[in-house]
This record gives C-alpha cells, structure tokens and sequence, in this order.
C-alpha cells in the first residue's frame, strides 16, 4: 500500500525529514497499524514516539484515532499535541 507520511514540529526534529512515501502492507490498515509499522521500520520515529509520548494524527487532513482506516494513497500527518494561547 501506498501512503505519504508527514511530521510536523517536534517529530520532524527527531526523524529529521518532513515525510516519506510508504511502499509496504502494514496491518491492521489504521493509523495505529502505521504507526507500530513505522516504529519498528524506522527508530527514528520509535525514539520520536518515546519522547515526545502522545503524538496526534491526521488523515487527509481530517483529524484521526487510532481506528481511523488508512487507504491507499492516504496522506498521514503525525504531530505533537500543540498548546497555545
């Protein structure tokens, strides 16, 4: 499955690119299927996750949970919870 994968503050910090395009079946095809896919195909991301703990989704620029189907050619945005005022 085809998905573009994007990380924004904190995370893009510690992975240390903005995105990548994955190529692989990653199950179950949900956003908590990708991100234990990305966790153990990229430590970057598994040590990002550890520190940073509580990391939001979104899919399609919608907001997602865990459950949230990933098609393919999703787009996917991880990011830190974001605070402001």
């Amino acid at each position: 499955m085809k998905v573009k994968v994007r990380f924004f503050a904190s995370l893009k910090e510690y992975v240390g690119r903005d995105g990548l395009e994955i190529n692989a079946i990653f199950s179950p095809a949900t956003v908590a299927g990708l991100r234990a896919y990305l966790c153990a195909e990229y430590p970057d991301f598994a040590r990002a996750i550890s520190e940073v703990g509580r990391v939001r989704a979104a899919v399609n620029q919608d907001m997602a949970d865990d459950e949230t189907p990933v098609a393919e050619h999703a787009e996917v945005a991880f990011f830190p919870p974001v605070t402001g005022g």
